[in-house]
């Protein structure tokens, strides 16, 4: 008995090396949203451009809408940035931006020079609602439909492969959907 012990910490070590192992070669944009299938949680937040503004989850209500998961401080989101620039101006779907953890006057001062791709900004400076959302960093993105019921969660930037490959068909199937039963 006494050897079977001195083994516990190689058993241990080797079944955390395989879990370990296991997890270089997950993707995380392909992890699964407990939110999908849900509705975008509760929330009442300030507009990022006007604190006196309160958006909450039933203003996204009535349109087939995304929602981006955005930061200054993200090199990621200044890579995603003009891809969301030119998706705004094809005028598909509203873009509601998320700003999420992050200094009101460095992402106003952000978008005005580099140009505001969302119809609305919800200022998440806690990052209360990222959390809510299960937000792991950004930019993420959730595609949410008509009855604002979260479809699809997207880690990472969004570039025109992902658009026209992932989320555009997704999209003109949501929209189909809403128009069916009578929604915008």
């Amino acid at each position: 008995m006494k050897k079977l012990i001195l083994f516990i910490p190689l058993i241990l070590v080797m079944g955390m090396g395989g879990f370990l192992y296991k997890g270089l070669f997950l993707n995380p944009k392909l992890l699964d949203s407990a939110l999908e299938g849900k509705p975008i949680p509760v929330f009442q937040l300030e507009r990022l451009e006007d604190s006196s503004e309160i958006i909450t989850n039933e203003t996204l209500k009535g349109k087939v809408s995304l929602l981006n998961v955005w930061a200054t401080w993200c090199p990621s989101c200044k890579y995603e940035h003009p891809y969301l620039m030119r998706f705004a101006r094809q005028n598909t779907l509203p873009i509601y931006g998320i700003n999420y953890r992050d200094e009101r006057d460095s992402a106003l001062r952000e978008l005005n020079i580099l140009g505001d791709p969302y119809t609305k900004n919800i200022y998440d400076h806690n990052g209360r609602l990222g959390l809510d959302l299960g937000v792991y960093g950004a930019p993420e993105s959730f595609l949410v439909d008509h009855n604002g019921i979260i479809r699809f969660r997207y880690a990472g930037p969004i570039d025109q492969r992902v658009w026209d490959e992932t989320l555009l068909p997704m999209i003109k199937q949501l929209q189909a959907v809403a128009k069916e039963e009578g929604a915008s």
